[in-house]
């Protein structure tokens, strides 16, 4: 059986529960959470879940992940008591738990509750949990599991009362040919995703938050605002350079990009924009040397604000139903004009990108440190390509801008959608600081 090399020494626990193995195993927890996140990554691309379902996923096993290995530390608070529609979450009845395999167990049996490849998410959690059985105390290794296994269920519970089978269920939404109103788009001309998605409940934030400036009024007036945005991308997409060509496609992070080429259509599987983020974070918590619970933190806080984000942007792209640049540059200037990014079939105010973007950002930002520079090679694995950042912000800035570039998205899209994510971010890292 294949086994997993850990790199530091034993960690000294308020319980001392990694002092009880048979054969003193050591563990890095952080790199642990890094590598189980990589293999939540694998799953989530495998089965093509859209950004905004992806997002559910990573914040219910992230939150999971993080209950379960606060009490690794002295005076670590509870984040899900402080969310909304959380039971209690149970505490250790045993000083002889050894937290990193409850937090292992939390996080897998939470995505397997979430995912369709129940079997491979199984899998990849006794990767882990096959090696800790052999090598720590029985009843260690059975308390710790049994603990995992309790927080899970907590987890799941609120997971069930989200409002994500009610939205499932809801009818299909319904396109009105309006010159001023999303339309689907080519090549595919795919259904809207997630119409409803703004009718769940939001772990953190309440509706208020929902809101931010209005988009342009549709306007084809030359001095108007709507109008010179519009000519702003489609200017770009003659001018743009090759760097910004690179920018726009690496920051795409659409999960199921389509290829034709005449009646043969190809299919691309990629990383989510939140799987993207949640690479940062651990990018992040490796350069700054961080503990297993600030690690851990980061992973909670990071994910649950970007799934809050979701709710809210969608809130604003099926309330606004702007169209996308592709449908108002047709209309207007050229029939044959396509964006170089493969448009996502949603509306268009305001970015997701934007938006959730800057809600881990600012999450991060605040828990490490705006100075803090990054290399992002969360890409790697899937286009071969890697960028630097001299702060968190900066790749943020980065990644709404990539929008324009990739001729999907208007300015004030990028714009209003960093604040609306700002502030979200701002909310999360005041209530948990």
């Amino acid at each position: 059986m294949k086994k997993i090399i850990y790199l530091l020494g034993i960690s000294i626990t308020l319980w001392g529960c990694n002092n009880n193995s048979k054969k003193g195993l050591s563990i890095n927890e952080a790199y642990i959470q890094v590598d189980c996140m990589e293999r939540l990554d694998e799953v989530v691309v495998y089965d093509i879940y859209s950004p905004p379902v992806a997002s559910r996923i990573y914040a219910y096993s992230n939150l999971a992940f993080y209950e379960a290995i606060k009490y690794s530390e002295i005076n670590t608070g509870s984040i899900s008591q402080k969310m909304q529609l959380f039971d209690s979450m149970p505490k250790p009845t045993t000083t002889n738990i050894n937290f990193t395999i409850s937090a292992i167990t939390a996080f897998f049996n939470t995505a397997k509750g979430l995912c369709f490849s129940k079997d491979s998410v199984a899998k990849k959690s006794n990767f882990y949990l096959d090696d800790y059985k052999e090598n720590v105390d029985e009843k260690i290794y059975s308390a710790s599991i049994n603990y995992g296994e309790a927080i899970a269920k907590v987890i799941l519970a609120r997971a069930a009362k989200d409002n994500y089978k009610y939205i499932k269920g809801l009818p299909k939404y319904s396109v009105i040919k309006e010159k001023n109103t999303w339309e689907q788009t080519p090549p595919d001309y795919m259904d809207a995703i997630e119409p409803n998605w703004f009718l769940l409940k939001p772990l953190l934030i309440d509706s208020t938050m929902y809101n931010c400036a209005a988009p342009p009024a549709y306007n084809e007036n030359k001095s108007s605002q709507y109008y010179k945005e519009v000519v702003e991308v489609y200017e770009t997409s003659k001018t743009k350079t090759t760097s910004m060509d690179s920018i726009a496609k690496y920051w795409d992070d659409n999960p199921f990009v389509t290829e034709h080429k005449g009646h043969f259509m190809a299919a691309t599987k990629k990383i989510t924009p939140v799987g993207h983020w949640l690479g940062i974070t651990g990018i992040i918590s490796k350069t700054a040397k961080a503990d297993v619970v600030t690690t851990a933190k980061a992973y909670a806080l990071s994910s649950c604000a970007m799934y809050d984000g979701f709710i809210a942007c969608w809130f604003q792209k099926y309330k606004t139903k702007m169209p996308r640049p592709i449908t108002v540059i047709r209309n207007w200037f050229d029939p044959n004009w396509t964006a170089y990014l493969q448009t996502p079939p949603f509306p268009e105010y305001t970015s997701g990108h934007s938006v959730i973007s800057h809600a881990s950002a600012t999450v991060l930002s605040n828990l490490f440190g705006n100075t803090i520079s990054l290399t992002d090679s969360t890409e790697n694995k899937y286009l071969g390509l890697q960028r630097s950042f001299s702060t968190i912000t900066a790749a943020a800035d980065e990644a709404g801008i990539s929008r324009l570039y990739g001729g999907i998205h208007f300015k004030s899209a990028i714009e209003n959608g960093k604040q609306q994510g700002k502030s979200i971010g701002e909310f999360y890292y005041t209530t948990f600081k």
